[in-house]
């Protein structure tokens, strides 16, 4: 039997027998501490499963030379990182927005050269790219302008094309050859991203809000919210990197060197697999002697704009709607830019 209210209008206690606690909500949220520990419980799983199944089946060697790619990935990649993050910081915490303004055309078309020009003059690898072009959006720099910037950057910076100097002595055309695909790629990538990207396809990184702080402590927020984001998806990246380093047989590759097209997109690919530092890379791509210097060219431009740990951040940074965007945009402009540079130069 439902009780009614009384005269008062207070409910009684049957009522609160028949409604819903105050609450209550349908959907409501998992709390932290439960997703915490069911991503615990997942991964205790894996772990185990792993250790049932995977693990007879795998070589000693094999994971001795996984260990050693993984670490030297991570190891090779993070002071550049943190390169990158410091910079980003003091971007965000002493460089006011309207600095961006008098430096760049207020023309995002415009922006997009500059931009990319601006890279040759930055020693640093992909891994203190990205943090550093989410700053300068944080600062209000147009996404085009920054994304041509992030590819440039690693690419032609002069310590960059020292290495590669110096990695082909007697071979000034690999130096000129990179420098102008890099350049291009960078600069065309940007001015389509900017006619045909939209708005809700990129994150623009947020700063942490320093309310009454001075400049040194919002620099330090700033910094301890980029180290933290970006580490985790650099070592995504690398695990992903030694994982393929250590699957792929290596007579797969040379069998296909003499392939025209296809060496050249075995190369391209072979770039994006391996992720190796722009700042070392050209040392890889010296020793692929069997292949092409057009391929080898396609090697040394795709590696610094597409790799395995420069997805991942780029994924973390900017959205994962980002990435699977710009990514093939990059691959394809950088393998077809290389192809006509290389047929012109090399």
């Amino acid at each position: 039997m439902i009780s009614m209210t009384d005269p008062a209008g207070l409910r009684t206690a049957d009522d609160d027998d028949l409604l819903p606690p105050p609450g209550w909500a349908p959907g409501r949220p998992v709390a932290p501490g439960t997703r915490a520990a069911w991503g615990f419980a997942a991964l205790a799983a894996v772990l185990v499963a792993g250790r049932l199944w995977v693990a007879p089946a795998v070589d000693g060697r094999a994971l001795h030379a996984w260990t050693t790619i993984f670490v030297a990935i991570c190891v090779q990649a993070l002071p550049f990182l943190v390169f990158g993050v410091m910079l980003s910081a003091a971007i965000t915490a002493f460089v006011p927005a309207a600095f961006w303004k008098r430096v760049l055309p207020s023309r995002p078309g415009a922006a997009v050269p500059v931009a990319g020009a601006m890279g040759a003059v930055l020693p640093g690898c992909e891994c203190a790219s990205v943090p550093v072009a989410g700053g300068l959006m944080a600062r209000g720099v147009a996404p085009a302008a920054a994304l041509t910037f992030l590819l440039a950057a690693p690419a032609i910076n002069p310590v960059v094309l020292v290495a590669t100097a110096v990695a082909f002595p007697g071979n000034p055309e690999m130096v000129v050859g990179r420098f102008a695909a890099s350049l291009l790629v960078a600069v065309l990538a940007g001015w389509t991203w900017l006619l045909v990207g939209r708005g809700d396809w990129i994150r623009v990184p947020s700063r942490p809000e320093a309310a009454g702080a001075g400049r040194w402590e919002a620099f330090r927020q700033a910094m301890r919210h980029d180290i933290m984001h970006a580490g985790g998806f650099l070592v995504v990246g690398g695990a992903a990197a030694a994982t393929i380093n250590v699957a792929i047989p290596a007579g797969w590759v040379d069998g296909v060197a003499d392939a025209g097209w296809l060496s050249v997109l075995v190369l391209a690919l072979l770039a994006v697999l391996m992720s190796i530092c722009s700042e070392a890379d050209a040392f890889v791509a010296a020793s692929l002697s069997q292949f092409s210097p057009t391929a080898r060219l396609a090697f040394l431009v795709v590696g610094p704009m597409v790799d395995l740990k420069l997805v991942a951040l780029q994924a973390g940074f900017f959205g994962r709607r980002f990435a699977v965007r710009f990514v093939p945009l990059t691959f394809a402009l950088a393998v077809a830019v290389s192809v006509l540079v290389g047929g012109v130069l090399l």
